[in-house]
């Protein structure tokens, strides 16, 4: 292994890990446990509220179910952290955190809208892993107009649903992964955590990225180039 591979393989292993343990904890916390303040489910989905960053279509949606996904997303976890387009846009001027700029400023333009680059995740000819567009299309649902039924199974199994990067063969020998990588299942995206959350708290998160702004950026994390258009 050489040296760009193993900082590659070191990066993608501590995101990981910070990224795993975050959703862990947020799948195992329920929406009706003690918050660390003695507050209840409905400080819990108002508090979701309140801190999403972007403006929130609520019609015809559980509200409820649309604050604790907030919350999941934007508290226990940093979802916008891998599904944006990276650091350098994640926040506006002055509005960045890590710079002591308060208060924080989430770029709307790129918020969940994918696009960042993870590099090579496995040995040559592995592509780079790009984070994918989870923004709602016209139909209103989230990752492109993917159902319920479809999220629950790619948090559950990491199916990777799209078949973006297939396993290399005597006939596909460009963006496949070689052995031991299974093209078949996402790589970088923690969903060996995800799939113990219950399906209640996934339904929230699902519910919750239908009520975000539709965005196409065109940018290589948006795949699928969203259609935002009317809804």
């Amino acid at each position: 292994m050489n040296t760009s591979h193993t900082r590659i393989t070191v990066k993608k292993v501590a995101v990981f890990a910070a990224v795993a343990f975050l959703c862990c904890w947020g799948g195992a916390t329920r929406v009706q446990a003690w918050d660390g303040g003695g507050n209840s489910e409905q400080w819990i989905v108002e508090q979701g509220l309140k801190i999403a960053p972007v403006p929130l279509n609520l019609k015809g949606k559980d509200r409820n179910l649309v604050g604790l996904g907030s919350y999941l997303v934007n508290a226990v976890s940093d979802c916008n952290g891998c599904h944006s387009a990276g650091p350098q846009t994640e926040f506006l001027p002055g509005g960045n955190p890590y710079f002591g700029e308060n208060p924080t400023k989430v770029n709307q333009a790129t918020y969940m809208a994918g696009g960042r680059d993870f590099g090579m995740v496995g040995p040559p000819p592995s592509p780079d892993i790009i984070s994918r567009n989870l923004t709602p299309d016209k139909t209103g649902m989230p990752e492109g107009g993917r159902s319920f039924k479809e999220f629950l199974l790619i948090m559950r199994t990491g199916i990777d649903l799209d078949h973006l990067h297939p396993n290399c063969s005597a006939t596909i020998t460009t963006n496949c992964f070689p052995p031991p990588t299974d093209g078949s299942l996402l790589q970088v995206m923690p969903w060996p955590a995800f799939r113990h959350m219950s399906d209640r708290d996934l339904l929230a998160i699902y519910t919750y990225l239908s009520a975000i702004p539709c965005l196409s950026t065109g940018n290589p994390g948006d795949e699928l180039y969203n259609d935002c258009g009317s809804k």
